[in-house]
Formats: structure tokens, sequence, C-alpha cells
């Protein structure tokens, strides 16, 4: 397997650890910290695209994956928005219900489209 993906995969798994640790607990992982620090901003995005339901209100997974994805797009911004939705899309695949690939997907493409037609002007 892909050392991106598995970062990437033990990046959600921590994430969504930390929806049920102790709030003040530190992560270890640099990059867990950096997005939970965030997390106002990236659920910002998130609940732009996400009309029906506001991020409090995803299942702790699927947030967790649109927080990291959301956070490689536009924060990170190393990755290709396209391959970053792709993996994100496979996360939600790999842990994720039925309905989270979609689900992830038009999110992220939501805000890929969006983002796109920013940097266009």
């Amino acid at each position: 397997m892909d050392k991106r993906h598995l970062r990437r995969m033990k990046t959600i798994q921590e994430l969504y650890a930390f929806f049920f640790a102790n709030s003040k607990r530190k992560s270890r992982n640099t990059l867990v910290g950096s997005i939970v620090s965030k997390s106002p901003e990236l659920d910002g995005y998130i609940n732009e695209f996400a009309k029906q339901h506001g991020a409090d209100e995803l299942s702790k997974i699927d947030l967790s994956i649109l927080r990291l994805a959301v956070y490689e797009m536009l924060i990170e911004n190393k990755t290709p928005p396209k391959v970053v939705i792709n993996e994100a899309v496979e996360l939600a695949k790999e842990f994720g219900g039925n309905k989270s690939p979609a689900f992830v997907n038009a999110i992220l493409g939501g805000l890929y489209q969006k983002h796109k037609q920013h940097n266009d002007k």
C-alpha cells in the first residue's frame, strides 16, 4: 500500500479517536494537531457545501475524512486537489458508510469548483 495512503489512514484514525479523547489531550502527530487547531475554519468550508447537515451533525468518520481533505486542499496545498478528492473518496469507502463516498465526493467537488473559480479570477 502507498505510504501516503497509509499516512492518511493513520491521520483519519487519530482524528476520529480525538473526538472521544479529553479535549485537552495533545496529539504527537503534528498534522493531527494542526487539523484540530484549524477545525473551526475547516468546518466552515464543510458547512458551506453540506447544506442539509452541519459539520457537528456528520458522522465522526466522515467529518475526520473531510477535515483532512479540506486541510490538504486549502491549507497544505501540496497535493493536486483531484488527488486529494480521490484519496478522500477511497478512505470513505474503507471507513465510512454506504453513502459516505458519494457524500465526501459531493462536498469536496463543490469546494474544488468554488476554489478553482476563485483562483481563475
